[in-house]
């Protein structure tokens, strides 16, 4: 399979994840539901149900990754070559930032764009420094990417055919624990494909570096501990 078949299905799988997060988003504070806690569920089991669909329609071509951190914990597990790696996450990147803006369009007819700032993962206002945002999407995207090995990589998850579902019921379980605190990312596509149609990039950089380092240390445990290698 060529490189730009699985490219294109990363890219795919990533619009997936975000038109449907995104766009959940709005519609909650399109409709003044953002102060309910029946908000949160609906933008959580958004992003989960839209990730294990993408996963189970881009994993036989790609892997479904879908995400740079889980690309970059790929790598360091010698799982993906790095040219193949950068190209992915610049597609993952391209799905990201076509999502949001056709985001715009769709919502143009109301005031949820520029209120919910298009969707971006940022802190809420007790949390707003880079060493707690740090801290919590390095635990999110931990919990996320030990799923992804423990059911699409390792064999003994594999059989029981959970995968695709297990990882997307870890996105919305880990929105509903730290979608208050960090805005719950777990992804650098996520939160770089809303952020470069608004503009704004306040806090960006914790969005990757929390979400990449806490992928790597659960690649690496899991490879290194978890995984039967025999």
């Amino acid at each position: 399979m060529t490189d730009m078949k699985k490219c294109a299905a990363e890219a795919v799988g990533t619009f997936y994840l975000c038109f449907a997060g995104i766009s959940s988003i709005l519609v909650v504070t399109m409709n003044g539901w953002g102060g309910d806690s029946g908000g949160l569920l609906i933008i959580a089991m958004a992003h989960g149900l839209a990730l294990s669909i993408g996963i189970s329609v881009t994993g036989g071509i790609s892997g479904g990754h879908l995400n740079p951190a889980v690309t970059i914990s790929m790598l360091v597990t010698g799982r993906i070559p790095l040219p193949l790696a950068l190209k992915y996450i610049v597609f993952q990147i391209l799905g990201a930032s076509i999502a949001a803006y056709l985001c715009t369009i769709l919502f143009a007819g109301t005031d949820a764009v520029a209120a919910a700032n298009l969707g971006i993962p940022l802190p809420g206002e007790a949390f707003a420094n880079p060493t707690t945002i740090i801290l919590g999407e390095f635990i999110l995207t931990f919990l996320l990417v030990t799923s992804v090995f423990g059911t699409a990589v390792d064999e003994r998850g594999r059989a029981v055919k959970f995968g695709a579902l297990a990882i997307g019921l870890t996105v919305a379980f880990d929105i509903l624990a730290g979608g208050a605190i960090t805005g719950a990312s777990m992804n650098p596509a996520r939160s770089l494909g809303p952020a470069l149609i608004q503009g704004d990039f306040q806090f960006h950089w914790c969005y990757w570096v929390g979400p990449v380092l806490g992928a790597v240390a659960a690649g690496l445990f899991y490879d290194r501990v978890l995984l039967d290698k025999e």
